[in-house]
């Protein structure tokens, strides 16, 4: 073969060079860079959803607070706290526990029996006044028939002040306390009970109950107007008996709060009680009489 040079190619054999190429036939082009290695994923840009989700809290809570309170919300809440209130206390005052709320029926139908009668005694009350009036009005002799009834009141008034006996049907009421747990203000609260029932006339161990008898002590060593009064504490009380024993006997009453106290309570019922335990009459210091 011929080594020479041909005119066509314009290149030396083996040293040729490629055609737009810095340099000779042959060499190796320049290596590429190597790519990046991967990395954490970029950050979402301001405006994706994180952002509006972070903004919307932040809305959210602007708005509510400082809270803005107008006039008229300022009203009706006042409105609607005033009516609460008013509803809890007559829901609380409606299931309030009394204690004739757990009452048998029986319990309950004494109960308003006792108060039918209460309000007759009253009715018939009125009407002996009524009476007393119109015999004074008719009588013709007014002195003498105002006399008569003079005297009945004096009567009335003496036994209400225990200056004078009386007898009539009643109860005896005994109440035994062998743990000297009674209390003064237990047997005054059984005083009130019997002069609430119609009681007339009572005596305590000798001792007359009138309108200004106290009770003192402590259980065991209790006094009356004064009077040291022993277990067993004896009631003598004159009245109507079927309206006595049930006050005594009702729910809650005297004979329940006394066995509570490991104290027994007994009412026998009879024709004739004697209340014969007087009081000196006393003179008031400065009460006068008045024609009117």
């Amino acid at each position: 073969m011929s080594n020479e040079q041909n005119p066509d190619d314009g290149r030396q054999p083996g040293h040729g060079f490629e055609p737009g190429s810095g340099g000779p036939a042959g060499a190796l082009p320049p290596e590429a860079p190597e790519a990046p290695e991967p990395g954490p994923a970029p950050s979402p840009p301001a405006g994706s959803e994180g952002s509006e989700e972070a903004s919307g809290r932040q809305r959210l809570r602007a708005g509510l607070w400082p809270p803005r309170v107008s006039r008229a919300q300022l009203i009706v809440a006042l409105l609607l706290f005033v009516l609460g209130l008013g509803l809890a206390i007559q829901v609380r005052s409606n299931s309030d526990n009394s204690a004739l709320r757990g009452a048998r029926q029986e319990d309950l139908v004494r109960i308003l029996d006792e108060l039918d009668n209460r309000t007759q005694r009253l009715e018939d009350e009125k009407q002996r006044l009524d009476d007393q009036r119109t015999e004074l009005e008719n009588s013709s002799d007014q002195a003498e028939e105002a006399r008569k009834q003079t005297l009945e009141k004096e009567r009335q008034l003496g036994i209400l002040a225990g200056t004078v006996a009386a007898h009539g049907p009643g109860i005896t009421l005994t109440i035994s306390d062998p743990a000297g747990a009674v209390e003064a203000d237990m047997l005054l609260d059984t005083i009130q009970e019997l002069r609430a029932a119609g009681a007339e006339a009572i005596e305590i161990n000798g001792v007359r109950v009138v309108a200004n008898t106290y009770f003192s002590g402590d259980g065991g060593e209790l006094r009356v107007d004064g009077r040291k009064v022993e277990s067993p504490y004896e009631f003598k009380v004159i009245g109507k008996p079927q309206d006595l024993e049930p006050a005594l006997n009702i729910p809650g009453g005297v004979v329940q709060t006394l066995e509570k106290e490991q104290a027994t309570a007994e009412v026998t019922r009879a024709d004739d009680i004697v209340v014969d335990a007087l009081r000196p009459p006393k003179q008031p210091d400065y009460a006068r009489s008045s024609p009117q």
